[in-house]
């Protein structure tokens, strides 16, 4: 009990100073059995969801993570039609707590190409545990495009952008899926064996 409150101070702590960042770029890169991803994080924009991503960087969870889910027009079970990649934390792993909701309206950032954002169900049950990156402007992610979850309407949580390694993404993007999966939206979606993130870290 005392490591689980230790950690959730060090999680509050690392929001508060995400946020407080002033116009310092904050980039992180992930090494990946695919080849290296640097992502600038945009913690002005975005302090809560940067900060619930930063978090789980400088914990070392995102290192033991990978890349596990593609969607594409092809195999997406939504509507409108998506194409992402969706890592995070892997199945055995906790993550810290969930974190409140930032809409595209508040942060100004879209889902443009290489866009990254928090996965969630619900609205308030985001986190840096699982994120997912954009390839092609993904318009219907943003708040009030269409692609919300149970039709609350509020899109996603964007926080960051690819800067180099989108031909990395693009390869993950690629990868073959299992038949399967999890429930009937991720439905030969789940990549079996994930791709690994090997190393997580901030650049700076």
């Amino acid at each position: 009990m005392k490591n689980f409150w230790l950690a959730v101070g060090v999680f509050a702590a690392l929001i508060i100073g995400a946020g407080r960042a002033g116009a310092e770029p904050v980039y992180v890169v992930l090494e990946t059995e695919k080849g290296v991803i640097e992502i600038e994080v945009l913690v002005d924009q975005a302090p809560i969801s940067s900060g619930s991503f930063l978090a789980h960087i400088d914990a070392g969870l995102i290192a033991m993570g990978g890349f596990y889910r593609t969607v594409y027009p092809e195999n997406d079970n939504g509507s409108p039609k998506i194409s992402v990649i969706q890592g995070g934390v892997l199945d055995g792993a906790d993550g810290f707590p969930p974190v409140a909701h930032e809409t595209t309206s508040q942060t100004g950032i879209l889902h443009k190409d290489g866009v990254v954002s928090l996965a969630r169900g619900a609205v308030g049950t985001g986190g840096g545990a699982a994120f997912f990156i954009c390839i092609g402007d993904q318009p219907s992610l943003d708040m009030g495009g269409g692609r919300a979850v149970s039709g609350d309407g509020q899109g996603f949580a964007a926080f960051a952008r690819v800067t180099k390694g989108m031909d990395v993404v693009r390869t993950i993007h690629r990868t073959k899926t299992s038949s399967g999966g999890g429930d009937a939206y991720t439905a030969g979606q789940i990549m079996d064996p994930p791709i690994r993130i090997t190393k997580a870290y901030r650049k700076n």
